[in-house]
């Protein structure tokens, strides 16, 4: 089983929102049908980044990483918007 963390986009509200999950499609799809509490009013979003892992706690240690200034700031080289 592969996991991912993810980047995706309000543009709506110019937002990024970070994560990780196991399937990377089926989450994606949830943010946009609002089932994501805390994030439901900023959908819908697009995927603008994402990297695989091969064990959860990789791409928990990842996701911690972008929200801190260091992944932020890596992010912002990456991500064109």
């Amino acid at each position: 089983m592969m996991y991912y963390t993810y980047v995706i986009y309000s543009d709506k509200f110019s937002q990024f929102y970070k994560g990780h999950c196991e399937n990377l499609e089926k989450r994606l799809n949830e943010h946009n049908q609002g089932k994501t509490k805390s994030i439901k009013a900023y959908h819908p979003f697009r995927l603008v980044y994402f990297e695989q892992f091969s064990t959860r706690d990789e791409a928990i240690v990842r996701e911690r990483y972008f929200k801190t200034a260091a992944g932020r700031r890596f992010l912002k080289k990456v991500i064109r918007i």
